[in-house]
């Protein structure tokens, strides 16, 4: 008569003990850093007419102003992406 097989942890059979591997992880390499600070966002646009609507409101929605607004917005936005780089 074959006997039935019963429900085992495979924790110790696939090496798994529950604990944090002991490898050291290696901090990321000063070149990984540089390329991070000169990502310019996907929606450079998006976020330069954000900036110039928010001038406008500051303005109290007065028309008459757009373009500048607009070019204080891109000259404001693109110096934060300028001192990051």
């Amino acid at each position: 008569m074959v006997k039935p097989r019963t429900s085992r942890s495979n924790s110790k059979q696939n090496g798994a003990s529950g604990e944090f591997p002991t490898t050291p992880v290696a901090p990321p390499t000063p070149a990984a850093a540089e390329v991070k600070k000169n990502v310019v966002p996907i929606n450079l646009e998006d976020e330069i007419r954000r900036r110039a609507y928010e001038l406008f409101e500051q303005r109290g929605g007065a028309p008459g102003n757009e373009q500048d607004d607009w070019l204080r917005a891109e000259s404001e936005v693109l110096a934060r992406y300028q001192q990051t780089a």
